[in-house]
């Protein structure tokens, strides 16, 4: 059985993941879809809308054969780190191919821009070192340094000022790095980008315009042209019987708890929280009421929203940099859900996987499923709401999904 890998958050599933899922099936001519999946925190350090059991039925309900988890470790790093993480897990189940959206939609380009960046490798650091002491954020000034080493070819190369193009380019680095058996493939990204507003004369929307909408309006009817209706049916369910979304808006009294309990030198030593700026998130976490004041206090040319909201979610779950330095590779294989197409691969493949494959959590002992159990309960605690008690220990309870 041919397998194809995707990584994806579903954040949540719409037209435009469903899109993804029959294009890599069709491009690779694979028999099982395969998706690594964030948890419950995401790579843009926010919690997710919706749980990691919801976003995985979801999933299996529209074309993904298997889900597996990828660790909080990778969910929650930067590009590099969240595409090794993903690459070393897809590798480890035994895909074929993994297939990611770009705006390039070739992948010729990223094989160019992945030797020209190798090749000047020296020059490129020192480049990227100069522009970010003049006050540019790290994005930013990975950018200008590639556009050094870029300007003067002929040859075509990817754009990494394009947020897909840069994950993308980091999936492959990661399996080339690797020397991966898993091939590279990409697919065009289809008519909304990735911070696009809802346009209501589409049938595709990003998951930000999405969640915007949810947010703003209310209405998750309104949403029904831009997903499956068992999307929608999910978000509607959720609704009714949770009350809240996950949203640092509705997290924002926990974490503020969290910022003003710790000391300054505490927080320094939470993962990403680098040259001084723990005192400015502490003294805006005493003064900012709202989640929105507090971001405006603590934003600057030199750290990208993400880059902050990453710090605070390390922050609210208690994740250090020793942890973060204890952890470089996924130890495990986590099967969150299946069909019985999925299950029947599994089956054939399970006696030759290069990682353990856990369906149970309590069956297992390993610090890195540690840190995602104590993520997940304090996610559920987040979305307590009037309507509904979220108990701790959720991984436990839950067994892997199969349809």
């Amino acid at each position: 059985m041919k397998a194809t890998g995707i990584i994806v958050e579903h954040n949540p599933f719409h037209n435009g993941h469903l899109y993804h899922i029959k294009e890599s099936r069709k491009k690779t001519a694979a028999d099982i879809i395969i998706a690594v999946m964030s948890g419950n925190f995401l790579q843009r350090g926010e919690p997710a809308l919706v749980n990691k059991w919801t976003r995985t039925e979801m999933a299996l309900k529209a074309g993904v054969d298997i889900v597996i988890e990828l660790p909080y470790v990778f969910a929650t790093a930067q590009a590099s780190d969240f595409a090794r993480g993903s690459i070393d897990l897809l590798e480890a189940i035994g895909c074929d191919d993994f297939c990611f959206g770009s705006e390039e939609g070739s992948i010729e380009p990223f094989a160019h821009s992945y030797e020209v960046i190798t090749t000047h490798q020296e020059d490129y650091q020192n480049s990227i070192k100069q522009y970010m002491k003049l006050g540019l954020s790290y994005p930013k000034a990975l950018n200008e340094a590639y556009t050094e080493i870029t300007s003067n070819s002929e040859i075509n190369f990817v754009d990494l000022s394009k947020p897909n193009n840069i994950l993308g380019y980091h999936y492959l680095e990661a399996a080339y790095q690797i020397n991966a058996h898993i091939k590279p493939v990409t697919i065009q990204r289809v008519v909304a980008n990735y911070h696009d507003d809802v346009e209501h004369s589409q049938s595709i929307a990003s998951a930000t315009g999405i969640r915007k909408a949810i947010f703003d309006d209310g209405s998750i009817e309104a949403l029904a042209n831009f997903m499956p209706q068992t999307s929608l049916e999910h978000l509607l369910n959720w609704k009714d019987s949770i009350g809240v979304f996950g949203s640092w808006q509705q997290f924002w009294p926990l974490l503020r708890f969290t910022i003003i309990r710790s000391s300054v030198k505490e927080l320094a030593t939470y993962a990403e929280v680098t040259e001084g700026i723990e005192h400015l998130i502490y003294e805006a976490a005493k003064k900012c009421e709202t989640f929105e004041e507090f971001m405006a206090c603590v934003k600057s040319k030199r750290y990208t929203w993400t880059r902050i909201q990453r710090m605070l979610t390390h922050i609210y779950t208690g994740f250090t940099w020793e942890a973060l330095h204890s952890h470089k590779k996924p130890t495990y294989i986590r099967v969150l859900g299946m069909t019985h197409n999925g299950q029947k691969y599994l089956n054939h493949k399970k006696k030759n996987l290069s990682l353990p494959l856990v369906s149970r959590v309590a069956a297992i002992k390993d610090s890195l499923l540690d840190l995602d159990i104590h993520a997940s309960d304090l996610y559920h605690l987040g979305l307590q709401s009037n309507k509904i008690k979220q108990p701790a220990g959720s991984d436990y309870r839950n067994p892997p999904i199969i349809i």
